[in-house]
């Protein structure tokens, strides 16, 4: 094998990278819990995207008790709270591997 299909070939599996990685921040992957009172969905990145809540998450009991208000209230401090967490750990792995790299951008690793 010559230098120029070797270059080909990464090329190919480059651009294949690119396309497989396009492809799972695209997917929506949900997860569920107590039959569906709680519904998380993340990208096919295993990125979180949101979660949903139904009455009975909150109030077992009594479910027509929880107003729409206070779920989606809760529902976004929870989403604020996981997507913060979410952007830190991106970044501190960003930078380890900066660390580990000296810098050097290797294809098909996004940081």
């Amino acid at each position: 094998m010559n230098i120029m299909q070797m270059m080909k070939q990464a090329q190919t599996l480059q651009k294949k990278l690119k396309d497989t990685q396009a492809e799972l921040a695209n997917l929506e992957i949900t997860g569920e819990s107590a039959g569906g009172a709680v519904v998380v969905t993340c990208d096919g990145q295993g990125k979180f995207k949101s979660i949903k809540l139904k009455p009975e998450a909150i109030n077992a009991e009594n479910p027509s008790s929880v107003d729409t208000d206070s779920l989606e209230m809760l529902e976004d401090l929870i989403t604020t709270a996981i997507k913060q967490a979410s952007d830190r750990a991106t970044q501190e792995m960003e930078s380890k591997m900066k660390s580990v790299t000296g810098g050097i951008n290797i294809p098909g690793l996004n940081f």
